[in-house]
């Protein structure tokens, strides 16, 4: 069970619940206490987290017109979001960022997920390898700054990462945003200290941010002191939290050791990197809607997916306009992150995979349809088209009228959804349109 689930069920006893007194604080504390632990939430943290709740519940009254259990809720989000530390907003000015961090921490693959992330927002980036002791780091960091479709600087074969440093900035110098990759170790070492000083005298970063992988858990913490003791440190970053149960150890570890977290890696994709937001990350554990969040990936995913405007008006559904949606969804990464923007994070893993599975055969299985079978449903109930389709999808007769079948029962419901007033208005208020 990740920490998400267990704080939900936590927070789902505490919400039926028919009377709120001590007994029913600490029952629910002790779950809390469960769910953090298992997540390698610090034994010292989670008992202090734990000890103000019970404080604030048990001292306090809730407002008037306010229900306890709502109350004591929020009392439990506020602490949480304290738990795991500051938000962050980034600096959009130009910069030199230098990274480092030990192996398997994901540095090369957050390099240029920072390198694209202030493309996207306008300023030009460049990225510089001084990772001179991993094999392929060159190969690899060049391969993601053409995904990135950002500026590269390597020497390969050269192992002074100092002299590269400097190589890169004056080869950067009309950049906006600079970013260096540096060379990892298994642990801190003098060796690697040494490197690190170096690099930064001749780079002079703006910024100097440690990334730290999710599945280390509490250790975060220590591993940040170590790096700020031997080479000052504006922050850190991260990575793979969509898949650790683990993250919200790491999160607050690093929050204890005072070090800020700056961003968060969440998924594979290059796009998957956004800012720290710890009342969305609280938000999104708890099963809170992130509505604006959900938006804009929406947004975002048709632009990557280059979807004209009459692509995705949605005024009637047919199987050309179900193809652009689903392309549009294929760019907003896993089913489980979009479920848990809407606020229906309990997904079972099984469902979500097997729900992205079936997409993925539905787009191919419409992309052998001719146009006029896209727009005109009913003429697909003819065996002959039946068989073509299957045949030029590499799927099965049985997969077309499964589609066939689940697309009728989504139009019903499209149906509703557009007759509906007031679920479009619910929806525009929601979303701001």
């Amino acid at each position: 069970m990740d920490l998400g689930e267990g704080l939900r069920k936590a927070i789902a006893r505490l919400q039926h619940a028919t009377i709120i007194d001590a007994k029913t604080i600490k029952e629910f504390n002790k779950e809390l206490q469960k769910s953090l632990l298992s997540a390698d939430v610090g034994v010292e943290l989670v008992y202090n987290l734990t000890k103000k709740i019970e404080e604030k519940a048990l001292k306090s009254r809730p407002p008037a017109g306010v229900a306890p259990t709502d109350y004591i809720t929020n009392i439990v989000y506020e602490e949480l979001v304290a738990l795991m530390g500051r938000s962050y907003e980034p600096k959009l000015k130009r910069q030199r960022i230098l990274l480092m961090g030990l192996y398997g921490s994901g540095k090369t693959t957050t390099a240029a997920k920072l390198a694209k992330y202030y493309q996207d927002r306008g300023f030009s980036a460049a990225l510089i390898c001084c990772d001179v002791s991993r094999p392929a780091a060159f190969e690899q960091l060049e391969t993601l700054a053409k995904q990135a479709n950002v500026s590269f600087f390597g020497v390969k074969g050269e192992k002074d990462a100092a002299r590269i440093a400097r190589e890169g900035m004056d080869r950067f110098k009309d950049k906006q945003v600079v970013i260096c990759d540096t060379s990892g170790r298994n642990a801190l070492d003098d060796q690697l200290i040494g490197e690190l000083k170096r690099v930064a005298d001749g780079f002079k970063p703006d910024e100097s941010i440690m990334v730290i992988s999710a599945d280390i858990g509490q250790i975060a913490g220590k591993q940040a002191k170590e790096f700020n003791n031997a080479v000052k440190m504006t922050g850190v970053i991260v990575t793979k939290l969509d898949g650790s149960g683990k993250g919200g150890g790491a999160l607050s570890a690093t929050n204890a050791a005072n070090t800020a977290v700056m961003f968060i890696g969440t998924g594979e994709k290059l796009s998957n990197l956004e800012p720290y937001d710890s009342g969305k990350f609280i938000g999104g554990l708890l099963g809170v809607p992130d509505i604006a969040g959900l938006v804009s990936n929406v947004q975002k995913a048709v632009e990557e997916a280059q979807l004209k405007p009459e692509d995705v008006e949605m005024d009637e559904l047919n199987f050309e306009s179900f193809y652009s949606q689903l392309k549009a969804m294929g760019k907003m990464g896993p089913l489980k992150n979009i479920f848990g923007m809407m606020g229906v994070s309990d997904v079972p893993k099984e469902v979500a995979e097997q729900g992205e599975e079936k997409l993925n055969k539905y787009k191919v299985i419409i992309a052998s349809m001719t146009k006029e079978e896209r727009s005109n449903e009913k003429i697909l109930h003819n065996p002959a088209r039946i068989k073509r389709i299957a045949k030029g999808s590499g799927t099965t007769e049985k997969d077309v009228h499964q589609l066939i079948s689940d697309f009728n029962k989504m139009r019903k419901m499209f149906d509703l959804m557009k007759n509906d007033r007031s679920f479009r208005k619910r929806f525009a208020k929601m979303t701001g349109a």
